[in-house]
């Protein structure tokens, strides 16, 4: 009896390990009775479905055997197989040659499966999947556009070429972008010219240096410095040998130079849109039209152009391009007599991506400008310590560095009494605080949230001021 039942416990396991797991089967079946309106089929394409008949059929056709295909299981059973998306019909015939019934047969994209890998990849959207025609429609609210093309491009694998876009994005899609621009210019010159010479009288003996000697009317040298009105730093003295006359000129001349330039203009566009931002003007170039001359503006300034796209939450990438000009009077040209400026053009353009509140530094820029110049007399020069008085010595170092920072921020719009602005904290005065006070401006408050906000003592530079 255990030997028997050792038998039959291995032939089961065998029999099971051959069969495999056990799939149930789920299927579609249409009911056709005569006489009675048949609804419309639908097939899923490479899945079947099948329509059983009230009454038993003779004959059968499909208009278009491309759409489906149809095979009998009976004379009262039809095996229907969708192929390619489209819409055919089925018709049925009994015995006697009358017409059982048409039925429609709409063969769609089988969004069963798409449906599933959508709700994968992107479980936490509203999604919403119809079929049309022969296409996939995608409908709902989705976070952001990154998951919308995730969503299409998942369709696309199910419906290439056939999915109809009705989807929204929801969540805050402006963008502030605040940009900084810090530029530090720093120079300095430092300058030492030495003049000697010795006259009789009449002629000089020995000039050196760089001084200039005087003229006394008759174009005979006299013999003698004269230092410029407008010189610093410059020192004559002099003294006589007997009938030699001797005079020394020192000029030492040393500038120190600092400028800072500072902008931050913030700019607010929709996510895809473009903006463009300029503080600054147009200068007048002339240009040849021809026989005449035309005059062409060219702008000059801060420069801003930006477009933003918020790719996924509040990762936002940004295209943009930043400029700073400025005319520059010493590098212009006259040409038919007009006199043109140059222009000095600090420009970027780029594209970076960061989240809400990041900073990136897109662009910088360090220049080191240096010269040393030793002007001298031949071997005069050369001499140690009085060669000073037939040497010129010139030294000058230019540094300039420009930083350019871009923050953008996600932004809604808020109530206009929210908002304050530079004026606000400023009121034209009365005749009596004019003349008998001597106040430029009133003491009046703006009323509302603008006034709470104007009336801060704000330490530092202010602006807009967004809630």
């Amino acid at each position: 009896m255990k030997l028997t039942g050792f038998y039959a416990a291995a032939v089961l396991g065998l029999s099971l390990a051959f069969a495999g797991p056990v799939t149930p089967v789920s299927s579609e079946t249409l009911r056709v009775m005569r006489g009675a309106p048949s609804t419309a089929l639908n097939v899923p394409m490479s899945r079947a479905v099948v329509v059983e008949s009230d009454v038993p059929f003779a004959e059968l056709s499909i208009a278009d055997p491309n759409i489906a295909d149809i095979s009998t299981l009976s004379d009262r059973t039809i095996y229907v197989l969708g192929k390619a998306p489209g819409r055919t019909s089925l018709t049925l015939l009994g015995a006697d040659g009358r017409l059982i019934t048409n039925v429609e047969v709409r063969v769609s994209p089988d969004i069963t499966e798409f449906k599933e890998r959508l709700g994968q990849i992107l479980p936490n959207e509203r999604i919403e999947v119809r079929t049309a025609n022969d296409g996939i429609v995608l409908s709902g609210q989705v976070s952001s556009i990154a998951r919308m093309d995730r969503a299409l491009d998942l369709a696309q694998r199910y419906a290439p070429d056939r999915v109809s876009n009705l989807m929204v994005v929801g969540g805050n899609h402006q963008v502030m972008l605040k940009v900084r621009f810090a530029e530090m210019s720093r120079s300095v010159s430092k300058s030492l010219d030495g003049g000697l010479v010795a006259s009789d009288g009449n002629n000089g003996v020995i000039a050196g240096g760089s001084g200039a000697l005087a003229d006394d009317g008759t174009g005979a040298l006299a013999g003698t410095f004269n230092a410029a009105a407008s010189a610093v730093g410059a020192s004559i003295f002099g003294f006589d040998i007997d009938s030699v006359r001797v005079d020394i000129l020192l000029e030492a001349l040393e500038t120190k130079g600092f400028v800072r330039t500072l902008a931050e203009p913030n700019l607010t566009a929709l996510s895809g849109q473009e903006a463009t931002f300029l503080a600054g003007g147009e200068y007048p170039v002339p240009v040849a039209a021809g026989e005449t001359t035309a005059i062409e503006y060219k702008p000059f300034g801060i420069e801003l152009n930006f477009t933003p796209r918020v790719v996924d939450g509040d990762v936002i990438n940004l295209q943009l391009r930043a400029a700073v000009s400025s005319i520059d009077s010493s590098n212009g040209i006259t040409s038919n007599g007009f006199s043109v400026d140059a222009f000095s053009r600090r420009e970027t353009s780029t594209t970076v991506e960061m989240r809400d509140g990041e900073s990136f530094a897109i662009a910088g820029l360090l220049q080191d400008d240096f010269t040393d110049l030793n002007s001298q007399v031949p071997w005069l020069g050369d001499i140690p310590v009085l060669g000073t008085l037939f040497r010129s010595v010139e030294y000058a170092r230019d540094q300039s560095e420009l930083v350019i920072i871009v923050t953008p921020h996600l932004v809604t719009p808020v109530r206009g009494d929210t908002l304050a602005l530079p004026t606000d904290r400023v009121k034209l005065p009365s005749e009596r605080d004019l003349f008998l006070f001597g106040r430029v401006s009133g003491t009046t408050p703006t009323q509302g949230a603008a006034g709470e906000v104007a009336q801060q003592d704000f330490s530092g530079s202010y602006g807009y001021v967004l809630d």
